[in-house]
């Protein structure tokens, strides 16, 4: 009887020690499975392609390095087109065939909040997407990180500075009218409220506008000279345009949407004087650091084509989860990943980024920008960081 009880003691003690070690979804004995969904067909495939490619260049980097803690890792892409029911059935995909550890630089506000659901039913985390809206991480969730500063914080804090500078008399907003832009216009109102002044004129375009001529024919009639762009690459280019053809020359403030090189590439000229909000450094391949510089052309030789700022965003959120995961130590599970990354800070990079901290209570990295401006054709940081 005795010796019956001991048996059933060590059967117990067995499959309670066998339930704590279970490995979490998407960990092998030798691979990390990760999922990322992209626009690679949508309104800001070109946004995409860059993550897709940044991700991947540090992915290739640590496999060639033996992995994670002995553990290789496999990325695995699902396009969304930029449509939010999209991005549902990848996540779906993702989380339920492929088997995913955790979901990497999602691109898009609506996609993201929309895959929410499927990836926390499942225990999935939400790692370092790629929107800048306070619903990435709010509110507190075990499951979300997030680096992105929110547009609201962007303008909020990039608007006064800007048109104290400049001397404006009139501030004015165009829009796009979706969750993206709404931010980007709060955090406008904010900034202008906080130095005793509002918006006087505001306007609005529908996602995948292209004619853009009666919201700056509003702007121009009402005497604005600062206007915040709450616009992506194609409705910033069209916009400025617009105004350039008609004689209309206020301050264009845009948030970190409008931030790439695409803009002065595809609008020429005209993009010149273009302020955005940014926090990373566009990576050009003469850049006068050399760290930037090496990074840069390496990229251009796996790829063939010169990198974006957003392939440094990639390549920074693949970064930051390798730091994670291999703080977690060879027993990586969602558990022990969370512990590491709320216990962490992650330094300033070659790229410019800010230092970020996480905690269980504190799930932004960091909620500082600073400013550029398109000078000649290229992106010059014309502030610090502002508080």
């Amino acid at each position: 009887m005795l010796l019956k009880h001991s048996l059933l003691a060590l059967t117990c003690t067995l499959a309670a020690a066998g339930v704590a070690a279970a490995p979490s979804q998407g960990v092998s004995k030798d691979q990390i499975t990760l999922g990322t969904i992209q626009d690679l067909s949508g309104p800001a495939a070109s946004l995409g392609k860059q993550l897709r490619m940044g991700m991947q260049l540090r992915v290739d980097e640590v496999n060639e390095q033996g992995g994670v803690n002995g553990r290789k890792i496999n990325l695995k892409v699902e396009d969304s087109g930029f449509d939010p029911k999209r991005a549902v059935l990848a996540a779906q995909k993702l989380v339920n065939q492929d088997q995913i550890f955790a979901m990497v630089g999602h691109l898009g506000t609506a996609a993201n909040i929309a895959a929410f659901p499927v990836l926390f039913e499942k225990n999935v985390i939400s790692f370092l997407p790629i929107a800048g809206a306070r619903e990435m991480y709010e509110p507190l969730h075990r499951l979300k990180y997030s680096f992105a500063v929110p547009s609201y914080d962007q303008m909020r804090l990039a608007l006064p500075r800007l048109a104290k500078e400049k001397g404006a008399r009139k501030l004015c907003a165009i829009y796009q009218d979706d969750e993206t832009g709404l931010e980007v216009l709060r955090g406008a109102e904010a900034g202008a409220r906080s130095i005793g002044m509002e918006l006087a004129e505001k306007t609005s375009f529908k996602r995948g506008a292209t004619d853009f001529s009666s919201q700056v024919a509003r702007m121009k009639a009402g005497g604005c000279d600062f206007v915040v762009l709450g616009s992506l690459i194609r409705e910033t280019i069209g916009t400025i345009g617009e105004a350039r053809k008609t004689g209309f020359s206020p301050t264009f403030l845009g948030f970190n949407g409008a931030y790439s090189d695409l803009i002065p590439k595809l609008g020429g000229k005209a993009m010149d004087g273009l302020y955005a909000t940014m926090t990373v450094q566009h990576p050009y391949l003469d850049e006068a650091s050399q760290p930037l510089r090496f990074w840069a052309n390496k990229y251009k030789t796996r790829y063939n084509e010169d990198p974006g700022v957003y392939s440094t965003y990639g390549y920074i959120l693949l970064d930051t989860f390798i730091k994670g995961a291999q703080k977690a130590g060879p027993d990586l599970s969602t558990d022990s990943f969370i512990k590491a990354m709320d216990s962490m800070t992650i330094p300033p990079d070659i790229f410019g980024a800010p230092q970020g901290t996480f905690s269980p209570t504190q799930r932004l990295a960091t909620d500082v920008s600073r400013l550029s401006q398109i000078q000649d054709g290229r992106w010059k940081v014309v502030s610090d960081y502002l508080k």
